[in-house]
């Protein structure tokens, strides 16, 4: 079953460029949360992250701050 994948991002960021590329290469659908200009978007990743850096990847719940490909991969099973 298909894991809930949400990423918090800005269309600037290179890191969350890679961060959906990486998704994308492995076929995991995500729901795409940009961030800029989108207040309440930016309040929802405050309380999830603590922080307002991006790519935030919420995936099952768990928290992932950044590119980190094998949090990533280990929170997907991959």
């Amino acid at each position: 079953m298909a894991k809930s994948v949400k990423v918090y991002s800005t269309t600037t960021c290179p890191w969350c460029i890679r961060a959906k590329q990486f998704l994308k290469e492995n076929n995991i659908e995500f729901q795409n949360i940009d961030v800029s200009g989108d207040q309440q978007a930016v309040d929802e990743l405050m309380q999830k992250s603590g922080q307002v850096g991006v790519p935030v990847l919420d995936i099952e719940g768990e928290i992932i701050v950044g590119f980190d490909r094998e949090k990533i991969k280990s929170a997907l099973g991959l």
